[in-house]
């Protein structure tokens, strides 16, 4: 992978990269799929074929016939609910727009609980701060239920970490697409460029940063295979870097001089 270039401002996703609300995604996804129906939305499932792997179409095949994620998503515990609704519709927008509605509103039943994904989060934030570098949080949950869980990890929040915040109903389109990164980047008088990052765990936020015109750096907390990502990422939305944890992540963005003081 090319050199890169050292970030002055850092966009992290939420959930599966700061953040792990697993439990309760997918509870709320499990109540959203048997109104797919009702909700218009079985006749636009992705047709058979159409994934990017085989377990991506074990996955439609699942839901198109018993309104259920497999087992082995849910004990797994990798993919986001944006994941799983990417690989169940493709590039039809009107139908994600609809299915993340209904989550948001299935969501309300279950969320509450939130864990750092890793051990030492805070810690990481605060030095990326203490650094002089901007931070940003962009996630597709809708805004009241982010600024909860916000407000509660780790105790007592990490709510005066980010410098800007932008929420899945802030925008039209929530990622894969770029409005996101570009409102964020809007907020903070920023230009797009390599010295903007943003790092996220899914094959959405590398689009949505490769789109915006900024460096994606995939943060691999699931541990996915490197033949596994090497299938799943679309041939022009490579991300930048990998990052299989935070202190990788640290040791990227701040160079040893820069960490040393």
């Amino acid at each position: 992978m090319p050199r890169l270039a050292a970030p002055r401002t850092v966009f992290f996703d939420w959930h599966g990269t700061l953040a792990d609300t697993f439990e309760a995604m997918y509870r709320a996804v499990d109540d959203v799929l048997p109104q797919l129906d009702a909700l218009g939305l079985a006749g636009r499932l992705l047709p058979p074929g159409r994934g990017r792997t085989p377990e991506q179409d074990a996955l439609v095949d699942q839901v198109r016939s018993d309104r259920s994620l497999p087992a082995a998503v849910k004990a797994e515990r990798r993919i986001s609910r944006t994941e799983i609704f990417e690989i169940l519709f493709g590039p039809d927008e009107d139908a994600k727009h609809c299915a993340h509605e209904a989550f948001d509103r299935c969501y309300l039943r279950h969320f509450g609980k939130v864990l750092p994904f890793e051990p030492g989060v805070r810690a990481m934030l605060a030095k990326l701060r203490a650094a002089g570098l901007r931070l940003g949080m962009l996630t597709n949950r809708r805004r009241a239920l982010f600024t909860h869980e916000l407000n509660k990890v780790d105790g007592s929040g990490w709510g005066g970490l980010f410098d800007v915040v932008v929420c899945g109903d802030d925008v039209r389109r929530r990622k894969p697409a770029p409005d996101m990164v570009r409102r964020a980047l809007a907020e903070l008088g920023v230009g797009a460029g390599p010295e903007v990052w943003f790092v996220g765990d899914s094959t959405t936020d590398t689009v949505a940063a490769k789109e915006a015109g900024v460096t994606a750096i995939y943060y691999n907390g699931a541990k996915w295979e490197p033949a596994y990502l090497v299938r799943i990422f679309p041939g022009a939305h490579r991300p930048d870097a990998i990052a299989g944890n935070f202190a990788a992540l640290e040791a990227l963005a701040l160079p040893r001089q820069r960490r040393s003081g």
